[in-house]
């Protein structure tokens, strides 16, 4: 098709603002799908992403409106995707901006929105849910104009549930966003937005043609990762697969290939043709690497192998996935995962549970550390029990990020009060109408656990949250290591910083009392920093009364008797063992 007839856009919103609403009002509105296969929210194929109502993979789908093709790509809304979205910003000229007309500005609308004018896109502001009771469309109005600069006339006001004023959002791509500019006759470049694993098919990479084109059959070439294989097929998404010949500069469509895993076609990567060679990559692409680590561990050893294949699986899909086998005393053989975030461990364990079968016992998240040794040498450790010995360790670094808070004016106090309980600190303050911005730093270590939780409860649920790495920071760390009945147990060892450390301590050990059960011996519960114990909780032992059966006669019956199990109790706490339960090693995930 000429490129003067092409449009491609995305929609990017915060969480639940009604992005895959909208989706599906426009490919009803361009008889894509026929009434009959319509379903709300028919992008987000996983049963997941319908009950959390959250876009987790992201699908492009080509619409026909008048004389126009236009091409959509719904994007994930949460922080954890940001650099899938920055790639499928890249592969369009426009963005459709929804805002939830009785919720206003959040912090992921804020950072879409600056990954969209970062990219130079034409930015189509919708106020969306304007039917609700709560809606309040001159507060959320001003708002949109104070962050875009636009007119009030420029900003479009629907509701994608009722399908009211839909049809203004298709005239105004078709009139505001600029068609491609590729140049046909050069060296192909397709950018990947997107790649996922299919068991009968192989990998299936969503790309936008950037320049040339690439037939069926085609000799195709990553230029990041340098893997070669063959386009199978090449075709469009409506939102089913339609095979096509070829896939022409401007459009964005899917290439089947030969290729084993996604990690040969990573998201942002360029590809191009033999015959069309090309040589300089699209500019954005970057390794992303994970930061949030956990272990997985079967219920059953038995299962082990089980959870080593379907993590494989879910790797040959999922190409930020990375892990490694992993042992412990006390819980056996499982594997450490790395995570682009804590959403994405949410899903993965998930998707391991539901659609594997697997009962799985999930450690306390932490993140990665950079170790300088004595010696010169460099470690990446991915978690505290792989720290090696203190005195041989010059410093320790740990990553921080940037982070962006938006809320009603009235919670800033119980905010700033919350970063800085977590070592943040805030540096600036800035006003929406009635929401402030607090922008800050904070360790990342920090917010990995109930961060999230503790915002929603101070802001009565009205904060919105954001944020970004920022490098690593020297930092006096150190670990706090857990015994029970004086038996180290490494799954629980923490990295903390120093004066975190006590208090630290004596919460976890607290809470290890209420979730290990009472033995028939006293059990002792320690935290301990290198041989330094920092805090101890004593399980208390059962009492039977072994004396019931005796009645009458001398007393000395009685304390033979007794020392009889006192003997017994002084054995069982030399051989005894305690069994620890699966909630121990999540304890610092719930904090209350």
């Amino acid at each position: 098709m000429d490129q003067t007839h092409i449009r491609n856009f995305c929609i990017i919103a915060h969480i639940d603002h009604g992005k895959s609403t909208l989706a599906d009002r426009l490919m009803e509105l361009t008889e894509t799908v026929t009434k009959r296969d319509m379903k709300s929210q028919l992008l987000d194929s996983m049963d997941l992403e319908r009950e959390k109502g959250i876009t987790i993979k992201l699908a492009p789908v080509r619409m026909k409106y008048k004389d126009c093709q236009l091409n959509l790509i719904d994007t994930p809304g949460h922080v954890d995707f940001s650099y899938e979205v920055s790639r499928s910003l890249a592969a369009c000229e426009g963005a459709v901006l929804v805002v939830d007309a009785s919720q206003g500005i959040q912090a992921q609308t804020l950072a879409n929105v600056y990954l969209a004018i970062a990219a130079n896109l034409t930015i189509i502001p919708v106020l969306n849910k304007i039917d609700l009771p709560a809606a309040d469309v001159p507060r959320v109005s001003a708002e949109v104009m104070n962050l875009l600069g636009c007119n009030e006339s420029d900003i479009l006001k629907i509701s994608a549930k009722t399908g009211a004023g839909v049809a203004d959002v298709l005239d105004a791509i078709v009139e505001n966003v600029v068609s491609p500019q590729g140049l046909e006759s050069s060296p192909t470049r397709a950018l990947i937005f997107d790649s996922y694993y299919d068991d009968y098919r192989g990998v299936i990479l969503y790309t936008r043609l950037v320049d040339g084109s690439i037939k069926k059959g085609d000799t195709i070439e990553m230029l990041a990762t340098g893997a070669r294989g063959l386009a199978l097929e090449v075709g469009s998404l409506s939102p089913a697969m339609l095979s096509n010949s070829e896939l022409a500069t401007g459009e964005i469509g899917y290439i089947v290939t030969n290729l084993k895993t996604t990690r040969d076609a990573k998201v942002g990567d360029t590809v191009t043709v033999k015959r069309a060679h090309a040589t300089a990559q699209l500019p954005g692409y970057k390794d992303v690497q994970p930061f949030v680590y956990a272990g997985f561990f079967p219920v059953s050893n038995e299962d082990y192998n089980d959870l080593k294949d379907a993590v494989e699986k879910l790797s040959l899909s999922d190409s930020a996935l990375q892990f490694e086998p992993e042992n412990s005393p006390v819980l056996g053989f499982g594997v450490r995962i790395g995570f682009l975030g804590l959403l994405h461990m949410d899903i993965v364990r998930e998707r391991l549970e539901r659609e594997y079968n697997l009962d799985l016992v999930v450690t306390n998240p932490s993140t990665d550390y950079q170790v300088t040794m004595t010696s010169g040498e460099e470690l990446d450790i991915k978690s505290a029990s792989s720290l090696p010995d203190v005195s041989k360790i010059v410093e320790i670094r740990e990553p921080w990020v940037n982070g962006e808070i938006v809320v009603p004016q009235e919670y800033i106090g119980g905010i700033i009060q919350l970063i800085v309980n977590k070592r943040g600190r805030q540096k600036n303050l800035s006003y929406i109408d009635e929401r402030a911005l607090i922008s800050f730093e904070a360790p990342l270590a920090n917010l990995l656990t109930d961060f999230y939780d503790q915002l929603k409860s101070v802001t009565s649920g009205y904060g919105s949250f954001n944020y970004e790495l920022d490098g690593y920071r020297t930092e006096d760390l150190v670990r706090v290591d857990f015994y029970v009945a004086g038996e180290m147990v490494d799954s629980l060892s923490l990295m903390v910083h120093r004066s975190e450390s006590q208090s630290l301590g004596r919460e976890v050990v607290g809470k290890l009392k209420d979730v290990i059960p009472r033995q028939n011996f006293k059990v002792t519960l320690q935290a301990a920093i290198g041989g330094r114990f920092i805090a101890r909780e004593d399980l208390s032992a059962y009492r039977k009364d072994v004396t019931t059966g005796l009645y009458g006669g001398d007393v000395s019956r009685k304390k033979k008797v007794l020392a009889k199990q006192a003997k017994g109790k002084k054995r069982m706490k030399r051989f005894g063992k305690v069994d620890i339960p699966s909630e121990a090693f999540t304890v610092m995930l719930k904090r209350d």
